[in-house]
């Protein structure tokens, strides 16, 4: 376990603490608090905070289910139909470039400005790391993995689950743990855009009031959730695809 603690980076982060709170005392601005009194404000509104949390993680794991749910199935299902993949490869290739902002416009028409607009914008940036990987990974399989499925006469069903699955899936948690990130990032620009709470609402009000000390604590807030989500994720990946590790000699 203490191999696993990566003393310098800790220390580099403590050490741009340091600077940070130097900084703000030599700038001595209302504009620039310094790290002391963005924590002291993070504490303090703690309550506050984790109620606007709870709505922008409800948003983004609704958002990232939808994208989930829908977006491997059919990465695997174009990727074993190659032909189907062909066919609507150009329609993914004209809409991936698009940022899901810009698409908010056309959700507010057909949802309104409720809670589904903003999972839908979440579902749609969300839903193109998931169904490009798992493309990719199904049709990258070694063929000797379709000759073994043919010999044990498995259906196009039962291909798909038994084998294109487990066989593409360390490639397919790489885009599912991107996704993640991308969920809870378009969760929070969603509100700033939408919404009336959630974390983007508290910066936008924060903002407009002039209280940077509140803005710099909901951020700080915003990094933490992520690393705590991104050390979730990575120790599940590690654990669900610990055979791919050992067969892989990766430590």
């Amino acid at each position: 376990m203490m191999r696993r603690i990566n003393l310098p980076g800790i220390l580099f982060l403590g050490a741009l603490a340091g600077l940070w709170q130097l900084a703000a005392f030599l700038e001595n601005s209302p504009t620039f608090p310094s790290f002391v009194t963005v924590i002291g404000t993070l504490v303090g509104n703690l309550g506050v905070l984790l109620n606007e949390l709870g709505h922008t993680l409800l948003r983004a794991v609704a958002g990232f289910g939808l994208a989930l749910g829908t977006m491997l199935p059919l990465g695997i299902f174009f990727g074993r139909f190659r032909i189907l993949g062909d066919i609507v490869e150009p329609v993914v290739e004209l809409l991936r470039p698009l940022p899901p902002i810009a698409v908010i416009p056309v959700w507010m028409i057909f949802l309104g400005i409720g809670d589904a607009a903003k999972i839908a914008v979440v579902a749609y940036g969300a839903s193109f790391p998931i169904l490009i990987n798992a493309i990719d990974a199904v049709r990258s399989l070694h063929p000797m993995l379709s000759h073994v499925a043919r010999s044990l006469r498995l259906t196009r069903a039962e291909r798909m689950r038994l084998v294109d699955l487990p066989a593409a899936l360390p490639r397919i948690a790489a885009g599912i743990r991107l996704s993640i990130t991308i969920s809870l990032l378009l969760a929070v620009v969603a509100e700033m855009l939408l919404s009336t709470d959630g974390l983007g609402a508290f910066l936008i009000r924060s903002q407009e009031s002039f209280r940077i000390d509140d803005v710099l604590a909901a951020l700080l807030l915003i990094v933490l959730v992520a690393l705590v989500v991104n050390i979730t994720t990575e120790a599940i990946q590690s654990k669900l695809l610990a055979w791919h590790s050992g067969s892989t000699g990766v430590r």
